[in-house]
Protein backbone atom coordinates (compact mmCIF):
# COMPACT_ATOMS: atom_id res chain seq x y z
CA UNK A 1 0.00 0.00 0.00
CA UNK A 2 2.84 2.75 0.89
CA UNK A 3 4.25 1.74 -2.29
CA UNK A 4 1.37 2.66 -4.64
CA UNK A 5 0.63 5.61 -2.28
CA UNK A 6 4.27 6.96 -2.96
CA UNK A 7 4.06 5.89 -6.51
CA UNK A 8 0.72 8.27 -6.57
CA UNK A 9 2.39 10.74 -5.10
CA UNK A 10 4.93 11.43 -7.12
CA UNK A 11 3.15 10.98 -10.31
CA UNK A 12 0.46 13.97 -9.33
CA UNK A 13 3.20 16.24 -8.09
CA UNK A 14 4.73 15.56 -11.60
CA UNK A 15 1.82 16.22 -13.54
CA UNK A 16 1.16 19.21 -11.72
CA UNK A 17 4.59 20.25 -11.43
CA UNK A 18 4.37 19.45 -15.78
CA UNK A 19 1.27 21.32 -16.48
CA UNK A 20 2.48 24.70 -14.40
CA UNK A 21 5.47 24.74 -16.30
CA UNK A 22 3.48 24.59 -19.86
CA UNK A 23 1.22 26.87 -19.05
CA UNK A 24 4.03 29.53 -17.62
CA UNK A 25 6.00 29.08 -20.41
CA UNK A 26 3.18 29.93 -23.14
CA UNK A 27 1.84 32.33 -21.21
CA UNK A 28 1.59 36.00 -23.19
CA UNK A 29 4.03 38.15 -22.08
CA UNK A 30 1.72 40.60 -20.96
CA UNK A 31 0.83 38.30 -17.45
CA UNK A 32 4.79 38.26 -16.95
CA UNK A 33 5.14 42.14 -16.72
CA UNK A 34 2.06 42.23 -14.27
CA UNK A 35 3.05 38.82 -12.26
CA UNK A 36 6.23 39.48 -9.62
CA UNK A 37 8.96 37.06 -10.55
CA UNK A 38 8.51 36.07 -6.52
CA UNK A 39 5.07 34.59 -7.10
CA UNK A 40 6.52 32.32 -9.66
CA UNK A 41 9.54 31.40 -8.28
CA UNK A 42 7.13 30.37 -5.13
CA UNK A 43 4.68 28.35 -7.05
CA UNK A 44 7.63 26.00 -8.35
CA UNK A 45 9.68 25.71 -5.09
CA UNK A 46 7.52 25.99 -1.82
CA UNK A 47 4.11 24.94 -2.89
CA UNK A 48 5.95 21.87 -5.29
CA UNK A 49 7.85 21.07 -1.92
CA UNK A 50 4.21 21.17 -0.03
CA UNK A 51 2.99 18.92 -2.62
CA UNK A 52 6.04 16.49 -2.84
CA UNK A 53 6.49 16.10 0.68
CA UNK A 54 4.03 17.51 2.96
CA UNK A 55 0.92 16.62 1.59
CA UNK A 56 1.12 13.05 1.39
CA UNK A 57 2.20 12.65 4.71
CA UNK A 58 -0.23 14.45 6.08
CA UNK A 59 -2.55 12.33 4.42
CA UNK A 60 -1.38 9.18 5.10
CA UNK A 61 -1.06 10.26 9.04
CA UNK A 62 -4.80 11.28 8.97
CA UNK A 63 -5.87 7.99 7.62
CA UNK A 64 -3.50 5.84 10.06
CA UNK A 65 -4.87 8.45 12.75
CA UNK A 66 -8.77 7.86 11.60
CA UNK A 67 -8.38 4.09 12.08
CA UNK A 68 -6.63 4.55 15.45
CA UNK A 69 -9.33 6.61 16.37
CA UNK A 70 -12.08 3.87 15.57
CA UNK A 71 -10.26 1.58 16.98
CA UNK A 72 -10.17 2.94 20.50
CA UNK A 73 -13.90 3.80 20.27
CA UNK A 74 -15.07 -0.03 18.87
CA UNK A 75 -12.85 -1.41 22.03
CA UNK A 76 -14.14 0.67 24.70
CA UNK A 77 -17.29 1.16 23.46
CA UNK A 78 -17.60 -2.74 23.26
CA UNK A 79 -15.85 -4.03 26.28
CA UNK A 80 -18.27 -1.17 28.25
CA UNK A 81 -21.14 -0.15 26.53
CA UNK A 82 -21.93 2.56 29.03
CA UNK A 83 -19.13 4.82 28.13
CA UNK A 84 -20.00 5.44 24.79
CA UNK A 85 -22.38 8.66 26.10
CA UNK A 86 -19.59 10.54 27.49
CA UNK A 87 -16.94 9.38 24.89
CA UNK A 88 -19.83 10.94 22.10
CA UNK A 89 -19.73 14.30 24.38
CA UNK A 90 -16.39 14.52 24.12
CA UNK A 91 -16.04 13.44 20.70
CA UNK A 92 -18.72 16.28 19.92
CA UNK A 93 -16.44 18.57 21.65
CA UNK A 94 -13.51 17.71 20.04
CA UNK A 95 -15.04 18.36 16.64
CA UNK A 96 -16.54 21.55 17.57
CA UNK A 97 -12.35 22.32 18.44
CA UNK A 98 -11.11 21.23 15.33
CA UNK A 99 -13.72 23.28 13.49
CA UNK A 100 -12.25 26.41 14.76
CA UNK A 101 -8.37 25.46 14.77
CA UNK A 102 -9.06 24.62 11.21
CA UNK A 103 -10.49 28.03 10.20
CA UNK A 104 -7.55 29.29 11.97
CA UNK A 105 -5.21 26.80 10.46
CA UNK A 106 -5.78 27.02 7.18
CA UNK A 107 -6.06 31.19 6.32
CA UNK A 108 -2.56 31.24 8.71
CA UNK A 109 -1.07 28.87 6.13
CA UNK A 110 -2.71 30.76 3.20
CA UNK A 111 -1.12 33.52 4.86
CA UNK A 112 2.32 31.98 4.94
CA UNK A 113 1.98 30.94 2.16
CA UNK A 114 1.29 34.43 0.11
CA UNK A 115 3.80 36.78 2.04
CA UNK A 116 6.54 34.19 1.14
CA UNK A 117 6.18 35.43 -2.74
CA UNK A 118 7.81 39.40 -1.21
CA UNK A 119 10.05 37.80 0.53
CA UNK A 120 11.69 35.79 -2.94
CA UNK A 121 10.70 39.04 -4.93
CA UNK A 122 12.81 41.08 -3.21
CA UNK A 123 15.65 38.54 -2.61
CA UNK A 124 15.50 38.33 -6.48
CA UNK A 125 15.75 42.01 -7.39
CA UNK A 126 18.57 43.08 -4.41
CA UNK A 127 20.73 39.88 -6.27
CA UNK A 128 20.33 41.19 -9.82
CA UNK A 129 21.20 44.71 -8.76
CA UNK A 130 23.37 44.18 -5.63
CA UNK A 131 26.31 46.06 -7.77
CA UNK A 132 23.70 49.42 -8.15
CA UNK A 133 22.51 48.74 -4.35
CA UNK A 134 26.65 48.71 -3.15
CA UNK A 135 27.29 52.10 -5.42
CA UNK A 136 24.34 54.09 -3.75
CA UNK A 137 25.00 53.13 -0.70
CA UNK A 138 21.65 51.30 0.09
CA UNK A 139 22.93 47.77 1.36
CA UNK A 140 21.43 49.04 4.93
CA UNK A 141 18.21 49.67 3.35
CA UNK A 142 17.54 46.78 1.51
CA UNK A 143 18.91 44.50 4.32
CA UNK A 144 16.05 46.82 6.49
CA UNK A 145 13.24 46.23 4.00
CA UNK A 146 14.35 41.71 3.40
CA UNK A 147 14.34 41.94 7.37
CA UNK A 148 10.72 43.31 7.55
CA UNK A 149 9.34 40.96 5.13
CA UNK A 150 10.91 38.08 6.62
CA UNK A 151 9.17 39.17 9.68
CA UNK A 152 5.35 39.37 8.01
CA UNK A 153 6.07 35.42 6.32
CA UNK A 154 7.28 34.42 9.80
CA UNK A 155 4.45 36.00 11.87
CA UNK A 156 2.03 33.96 9.87
CA UNK A 157 4.30 30.79 10.36
CA UNK A 158 4.57 31.48 14.20
CA UNK A 159 0.56 32.32 14.85
CA UNK A 160 0.10 28.79 12.84
CA UNK A 161 1.88 26.77 15.79
CA UNK A 162 0.25 29.22 18.20
CA UNK A 163 -2.91 27.42 17.15
CA UNK A 164 -1.15 24.50 16.84
CA UNK A 165 -0.17 24.81 20.35
CA UNK A 166 -3.98 25.75 21.46
CA UNK A 167 -5.32 22.71 20.10
CA UNK A 168 -3.01 20.53 21.56
CA UNK A 169 -3.70 21.85 25.03
CA UNK A 170 -7.80 21.42 25.06
CA UNK A 171 -7.12 18.13 23.53
CA UNK A 172 -5.17 16.72 25.80
CA UNK A 173 -8.20 18.12 28.45
CA UNK A 174 -10.47 15.49 26.53
CA UNK A 175 -8.35 12.94 26.56
CA UNK A 176 -7.98 12.97 30.13
CA UNK A 177 -11.89 13.36 30.47
CA UNK A 178 -11.88 10.18 28.58
CA UNK A 179 -9.56 8.63 30.79
CA UNK A 180 -10.68 9.77 33.80
CA UNK A 181 -14.33 8.66 32.67
CA UNK A 182 -13.13 4.84 31.79
CA UNK A 183 -11.13 4.42 35.36
CA UNK A 184 -14.26 4.95 37.07
CA UNK A 185 -16.20 3.33 34.74
CA UNK A 186 -13.87 0.35 35.62
CA UNK A 187 -13.67 1.16 39.32
CA UNK A 188 -17.60 1.07 39.71
CA UNK A 189 -17.18 -2.20 37.41
CA UNK A 190 -14.60 -3.53 39.56
CA UNK A 191 -16.63 -7.12 41.16
CA UNK A 192 -17.88 -7.77 37.57
CA UNK A 193 -15.08 -6.95 35.25
CA UNK A 194 -11.88 -9.30 34.58
CA UNK A 195 -7.99 -7.27 35.74
CA UNK A 196 -7.27 -8.06 31.88
CA UNK A 197 -9.90 -6.73 30.40
CA UNK A 198 -9.74 -3.44 32.40
CA UNK A 199 -6.39 -3.38 31.81
CA UNK A 200 -7.43 -3.43 27.66
CA UNK A 201 -10.03 -0.78 28.34
CA UNK A 202 -7.99 1.48 30.48
CA UNK A 203 -5.09 1.42 27.81
CA UNK A 204 -7.02 2.02 24.75
CA UNK A 205 -8.48 5.11 26.30
CA UNK A 206 -5.53 6.55 27.48
CA UNK A 207 -4.30 6.38 23.57
CA UNK A 208 -7.67 8.34 22.53
CA UNK A 209 -5.83 11.55 23.41
CA UNK A 210 -3.18 10.76 21.12
CA UNK A 211 -5.28 9.63 18.68
CA UNK A 212 -7.97 12.45 18.25
CA UNK A 213 -4.99 15.50 18.92
CA UNK A 214 -3.14 13.80 15.38
CA UNK A 215 -6.13 13.22 13.47
CA UNK A 216 -7.13 16.79 14.11
CA UNK A 217 -3.63 17.81 13.57
CA UNK A 218 -3.37 15.96 10.08
CA UNK A 219 -6.57 16.82 9.01
CA UNK A 220 -6.11 20.53 9.49
CA UNK A 221 -2.18 19.43 8.02
CA UNK A 222 -4.22 18.23 4.47
CA UNK A 223 -6.53 20.97 4.10
CA UNK A 224 -3.18 23.44 5.08
CA UNK A 225 -1.19 22.14 1.85
CA UNK A 226 -4.66 22.06 0.02
CA UNK A 227 -3.44 25.57 -0.66
CA UNK A 228 -0.12 24.49 -2.47
CA UNK A 229 -2.58 22.50 -4.71
CA UNK A 230 -5.08 25.39 -4.92
CA UNK A 231 -2.45 28.35 -5.87
CA UNK A 232 -0.74 25.83 -8.38
CA UNK A 233 -4.35 25.28 -9.94
CA UNK A 234 -4.19 28.79 -10.63
CA UNK A 235 -1.14 28.77 -12.67
CA UNK A 236 -2.24 25.78 -14.83
CA UNK A 237 -5.40 27.78 -16.07
CA UNK A 238 -3.05 30.64 -17.54
CA UNK A 239 -4.34 32.18 -20.68
CA UNK A 240 -1.83 30.67 -23.64
CA UNK A 241 0.04 32.84 -26.67
CA UNK A 242 -1.23 31.80 -30.14
CA UNK A 243 -0.72 28.32 -31.03
CA UNK A 244 3.40 28.03 -32.26
CA UNK A 245 2.24 26.16 -35.44
CA UNK A 246 -0.61 26.51 -37.25
CA UNK A 247 -1.23 23.69 -39.94
CA UNK A 248 -2.38 24.66 -43.16
CA UNK A 249 -1.02 28.55 -42.91
CA UNK A 250 2.51 27.62 -42.24
CA UNK A 251 4.71 30.16 -44.47
CA UNK A 252 6.96 29.11 -47.35
CA UNK A 253 10.37 27.72 -46.05
CA UNK A 254 12.03 30.63 -47.91
CA UNK A 255 9.63 33.45 -46.06
CA UNK A 256 10.26 36.12 -46.07
CA UNK A 257 12.61 36.07 -48.92
CA UNK A 258 12.17 40.23 -49.71
CA UNK A 259 11.71 41.52 -46.05
CA UNK A 260 8.62 43.60 -47.35
CA UNK A 261 6.27 44.83 -44.37
CA UNK A 262 2.96 46.60 -44.71
CA UNK A 263 0.75 47.83 -42.16
CA UNK A 264 -2.82 49.17 -42.17
CA UNK A 265 -5.10 50.13 -39.37
CA UNK A 266 -2.11 48.95 -37.04
CA UNK A 267 -3.67 49.26 -33.56
CA UNK A 268 -2.13 47.51 -30.31
CA UNK A 269 -3.29 47.53 -26.56
CA UNK A 270 -1.88 45.99 -23.70
CA UNK A 271 -4.05 44.07 -21.76
CA UNK A 272 -3.56 46.42 -18.50
CA UNK A 273 -3.85 49.57 -20.30
CA UNK A 274 -6.61 51.26 -21.04
CA UNK A 275 -6.00 53.53 -24.26
CA UNK A 276 -4.08 52.02 -27.52
CA UNK A 277 -0.57 51.89 -27.45
CA UNK A 278 -0.86 52.02 -30.94
CA UNK A 279 -3.10 53.55 -32.77
CA UNK A 280 -4.40 53.18 -36.55
CA UNK A 281 -0.66 53.12 -37.96
CA UNK A 282 -0.86 52.33 -42.37
CA UNK A 283 2.71 52.46 -43.74
CA UNK A 284 5.12 50.53 -45.90
CA UNK A 285 8.74 49.68 -45.77
CA UNK A 286 10.04 48.67 -49.13
CA UNK A 287 12.19 45.63 -49.22
CA UNK A 288 15.69 45.84 -47.88
CA UNK A 289 14.89 49.43 -46.49
CA UNK A 290 16.67 50.53 -43.10
CA UNK A 291 14.05 52.56 -41.20
CA UNK A 292 14.58 54.89 -38.00
CA UNK A 293 12.04 54.72 -35.47
CA UNK A 294 12.13 57.56 -33.58
CA UNK A 295 9.58 59.59 -31.40
CA UNK A 296 9.10 60.78 -27.19
CA UNK A 297 9.29 58.40 -24.77
CA UNK A 298 5.88 56.41 -24.74
CA UNK A 299 4.87 57.24 -28.53
CA UNK A 300 5.07 53.69 -29.00
CA UNK A 301 8.07 52.60 -30.65
CA UNK A 302 8.53 49.74 -28.51
CA UNK A 303 4.65 48.51 -28.85
CA UNK A 304 5.27 48.48 -32.69
CA UNK A 305 8.02 45.58 -31.94
CA UNK A 306 5.70 43.80 -30.08
CA UNK A 307 3.40 43.82 -32.63
CA UNK A 308 5.49 42.66 -35.24
CA UNK A 309 6.99 39.41 -33.16
CA UNK A 310 3.21 39.10 -31.32
CA UNK A 311 4.06 39.66 -27.78
CA UNK A 312 1.38 41.32 -27.68
CA UNK A 313 -2.03 40.54 -29.85
CA UNK A 314 -2.34 43.57 -32.38
CA UNK A 315 -5.26 44.31 -34.42
CA UNK A 316 -5.42 45.87 -37.88
CA UNK A 317 -3.30 44.06 -40.76
CA UNK A 318 0.10 43.58 -40.89
CA UNK A 319 1.75 41.75 -43.81
CA UNK A 320 5.65 40.62 -44.26
CA UNK A 321 6.09 39.26 -47.89
CA UNK A 322 2.48 39.30 -48.48
CA UNK A 323 1.27 36.92 -45.78
CA UNK A 324 -0.73 38.10 -42.61
CA UNK A 325 1.70 37.10 -39.19
CA UNK A 326 -1.57 37.12 -37.30
CA UNK A 327 -2.40 33.88 -39.42
CA UNK A 328 0.67 31.43 -39.15
CA UNK A 329 1.52 30.29 -35.91
CA UNK A 330 4.27 31.88 -33.19
CA UNK A 331 6.91 29.70 -34.13
CA UNK A 332 6.39 30.49 -37.44
CA UNK A 333 6.67 33.96 -37.47
CA UNK A 334 9.40 34.63 -34.91
CA UNK A 335 11.89 32.21 -36.11
CA UNK A 336 12.31 34.16 -39.31
CA UNK A 337 12.49 37.28 -37.67
CA UNK A 338 15.74 38.96 -35.63
CA UNK A 339 16.22 40.93 -33.00
CA UNK A 340 18.75 42.81 -30.57
CA UNK A 341 16.95 43.76 -27.63
CA UNK A 342 18.03 47.40 -25.70
CA UNK A 343 18.90 44.59 -23.04
CA UNK A 344 21.17 42.40 -24.21
CA UNK A 345 20.27 38.19 -23.12
CA UNK A 346 22.72 36.19 -22.48
CA UNK A 347 22.34 32.90 -20.58
CA UNK A 348 24.91 31.35 -18.44
CA UNK A 349 26.96 28.62 -20.28
CA UNK A 350 29.16 29.23 -23.27
CA UNK A 351 30.02 31.11 -26.45
CA UNK A 352 28.90 28.61 -28.70
CA UNK A 353 25.86 27.86 -26.61
CA UNK A 354 24.54 31.64 -26.77
CA UNK A 355 25.24 32.29 -30.04
CA UNK A 356 23.77 28.78 -31.46
CA UNK A 357 21.54 27.78 -28.67
CA UNK A 358 20.05 24.51 -31.11
CA UNK A 359 23.45 23.71 -32.19
CA UNK A 360 22.63 24.24 -36.12
CA UNK A 361 25.40 26.01 -37.36
CA UNK A 362 29.35 25.06 -37.76
CA UNK A 363 31.92 26.37 -35.47
CA UNK A 364 33.32 27.71 -38.88
CA UNK A 365 30.16 30.00 -39.07
CA UNK A 366 30.37 31.15 -35.50
CA UNK A 367 34.14 32.60 -35.96
CA UNK A 368 32.67 34.40 -38.92
CA UNK A 369 29.78 35.97 -37.32
CA UNK A 370 32.02 36.73 -34.41
CA UNK A 371 34.39 38.16 -36.94
CA UNK A 372 31.87 40.68 -38.24
CA UNK A 373 31.05 42.11 -35.47
CA UNK A 374 34.27 42.83 -34.27
CA UNK A 375 34.32 40.09 -31.37
CA UNK A 376 36.66 37.54 -31.81
CA UNK A 377 39.79 38.66 -30.81
CA UNK A 378 37.29 39.14 -27.41
CA UNK A 379 36.22 35.18 -27.34
CA UNK A 380 39.62 33.97 -28.29
CA UNK A 381 41.20 35.81 -25.04
CA UNK A 382 38.47 34.48 -22.86
CA UNK A 383 39.25 31.04 -24.19
CA UNK A 384 37.70 30.18 -27.15
CA UNK A 385 33.89 29.16 -28.04
CA UNK A 386 33.79 26.82 -25.24
CA UNK A 387 34.59 29.95 -22.80
CA UNK A 388 32.25 30.46 -20.24
CA UNK A 389 29.82 33.02 -19.63
CA UNK A 390 28.49 34.14 -17.08
CA UNK A 391 24.92 34.65 -15.96
CA UNK A 392 23.26 37.92 -17.84
CA UNK A 393 27.04 37.89 -19.64
CA UNK A 394 28.54 39.84 -16.51
CA UNK A 395 32.10 38.78 -17.37
CA UNK A 396 31.57 40.88 -20.52
CA UNK A 397 31.26 44.86 -20.86
CA UNK A 398 27.57 46.21 -22.09
CA UNK A 399 28.96 46.91 -25.68
CA UNK A 400 30.18 43.53 -25.58
CA UNK A 401 27.28 42.00 -24.84
CA UNK A 402 25.44 43.89 -27.89
CA UNK A 403 28.07 42.90 -30.25
CA UNK A 404 27.41 39.52 -29.09
CA UNK A 405 23.72 39.28 -29.43
CA UNK A 406 24.10 41.35 -32.81
CA UNK A 407 26.49 38.19 -33.98
CA UNK A 408 23.59 35.96 -33.19
CA UNK A 409 21.45 37.61 -34.58
CA UNK A 410 23.50 37.90 -38.09
CA UNK A 411 24.41 33.94 -37.87
CA UNK A 412 20.85 33.44 -38.23
CA UNK A 413 20.93 35.79 -41.52
CA UNK A 414 16.98 36.83 -40.92
CA UNK A 415 16.10 38.81 -43.61
CA UNK A 416 14.81 41.86 -41.44
CA UNK A 417 16.44 42.77 -38.43
CA UNK A 418 14.76 44.88 -35.38
CA UNK A 419 17.11 46.89 -33.44
CA UNK A 420 15.28 48.07 -30.59
CA UNK A 421 17.05 50.58 -28.83
CA UNK A 422 20.28 48.46 -28.97
CA UNK A 423 23.03 51.42 -28.58
CA UNK A 424 20.91 53.07 -25.72
CA UNK A 425 23.19 51.86 -23.30
CA UNK A 426 26.43 52.16 -25.19
CA UNK A 427 28.92 54.24 -25.65
CA UNK A 428 29.58 56.47 -29.05
CA UNK A 429 32.50 53.91 -30.35
CA UNK A 430 30.51 50.91 -29.40
CA UNK A 431 27.73 52.27 -31.05
CA UNK A 432 29.88 52.81 -34.10
CA UNK A 433 31.07 49.41 -34.53
CA UNK A 434 27.09 48.09 -34.15
CA UNK A 435 26.16 50.77 -37.27
CA UNK A 436 29.48 49.28 -39.14
CA UNK A 437 28.14 45.75 -38.58
CA UNK A 438 24.55 46.57 -39.69
CA UNK A 439 25.58 48.54 -42.82
CA UNK A 440 27.92 45.25 -43.75
CA UNK A 441 25.67 42.27 -42.70
CA UNK A 442 22.69 43.30 -42.85
CA UNK A 443 23.14 45.74 -46.18
CA UNK A 444 20.87 43.19 -48.03
CA UNK A 445 17.83 42.85 -44.73
CA UNK A 446 15.56 45.35 -43.75
CA UNK A 447 16.38 46.94 -40.51
CA UNK A 448 14.22 48.53 -38.30
CA UNK A 449 15.57 50.21 -35.30
CA UNK A 450 14.53 51.95 -32.85
CA UNK A 451 16.47 54.90 -31.30
CA UNK A 452 16.81 57.81 -29.22
CA UNK A 453 20.19 58.67 -30.35
CA UNK A 454 19.45 60.55 -33.86
CA UNK A 455 22.90 59.38 -34.82
CA UNK A 456 22.31 56.35 -35.37
CA UNK A 457 19.44 56.55 -37.32
CA UNK A 458 20.05 60.00 -39.58
CA UNK A 459 21.82 58.24 -42.44
CA UNK A 460 19.13 55.58 -42.69
CA UNK A 461 16.79 55.25 -45.50
CA UNK A 462 13.38 56.40 -44.08
CA UNK A 463 12.47 57.89 -40.55
CA UNK A 464 9.36 56.96 -39.31
CA UNK A 465 8.27 59.38 -36.49
CA UNK A 466 5.74 57.90 -33.82
CA UNK A 467 3.70 60.68 -31.48
CA UNK A 468 1.42 59.12 -28.81
CA UNK A 469 1.09 56.43 -30.69
CA UNK A 470 0.08 57.67 -34.15
CA UNK A 471 2.62 57.77 -37.26
CA UNK A 472 3.17 61.25 -37.42
CA UNK A 473 6.10 61.57 -40.00
CA UNK A 474 7.49 59.15 -42.26
CA UNK A 475 10.10 59.94 -45.06
CA UNK A 476 13.45 60.15 -46.00
CA UNK A 477 15.54 61.84 -42.65
CA UNK A 478 17.22 64.85 -45.63
CA UNK A 479 13.35 65.59 -46.23
CA UNK A 480 11.91 65.69 -42.99
CA UNK A 481 14.73 68.65 -42.16
CA UNK A 482 14.16 69.93 -45.14
CA UNK A 483 10.57 70.26 -43.27
CA UNK A 484 11.19 73.29 -40.40
CA UNK A 485 7.97 72.68 -39.11
CA UNK A 486 8.23 68.31 -38.95
CA UNK A 487 8.29 66.92 -35.23
CA UNK A 488 11.36 65.29 -36.80
CA UNK A 489 13.42 68.34 -37.73
CA UNK A 490 12.62 70.13 -33.74
CA UNK A 491 13.65 66.40 -32.26
CA UNK A 492 17.09 67.18 -34.60
CA UNK A 493 17.10 70.95 -33.09
CA UNK A 494 16.38 70.03 -29.30
CA UNK A 495 19.14 67.60 -29.48
CA UNK A 496 21.74 70.76 -30.31
CA UNK A 497 23.15 68.79 -33.41
CA UNK A 498 20.87 70.12 -36.03
CA UNK A 499 23.28 71.26 -38.48
CA UNK A 500 25.60 67.89 -38.09
CA UNK A 501 22.59 65.89 -38.84
CA UNK A 502 21.71 67.84 -41.62
CA UNK A 503 24.71 67.32 -43.39
CA UNK A 504 24.93 63.81 -42.60
CA UNK A 505 21.23 63.02 -43.92
CA UNK A 506 21.97 65.38 -47.16
CA UNK A 507 25.67 62.63 -47.27
CA UNK A 508 23.69 60.04 -47.12
CA UNK A 509 21.44 60.90 -49.45
CA UNK A 510 23.93 61.62 -51.98
CA UNK A 511 25.01 58.59 -51.56
CA UNK A 512 22.21 56.32 -52.13
CA UNK A 513 20.75 58.46 -55.07
CA UNK A 514 24.55 57.77 -56.83
CA UNK A 515 24.27 54.35 -55.96
CA UNK A 516 20.94 53.69 -57.79
CA UNK A 517 22.49 56.33 -60.26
Amino acid sequence: YSFFQAMGSLTASQRIHDTMANRVLRAPCGWFESTPLGRIVNRFSSDLLNIDEDLMSALSGFQANLWQTLAVVLVVGGTLPWLLLPMAVVLYFAKELSGKYLRVSRETKRLDSVSKSPVFAHFGEAAAGVVTVRAYGAAARFFKESCRRCDENVRAYYYTWVANRWLNVRMELLGAAVSGGAALFVLLALGSMRATTAGLVLTYAVQITSAMAYLVRNQANCEMQMNSVERTEEFSRLPQEAPAVVEGRRPPVDWPSRGELVAEGLTLTYPSAARPALRGLTFRVPPRTRVGIVGRTGAGKSSLTAALFRLVEPEGRLEIDGLDIRAMGLADLRSRLAIVPQDPVLFKGTFRANLDPFGQASDQKLWDSLRRVKLESVVRGQGGLGAAVAEGGGNLSVGQRQLLCLARAALRRAPILVMDEATANVDPDTDELLQEALRTEFAGATVLCIAHRLHTVIYYDRVMVLERGQLAEYDSPAVLLRQKGSLFFKLCERSGDLDQLRATAEDAEASALSERG
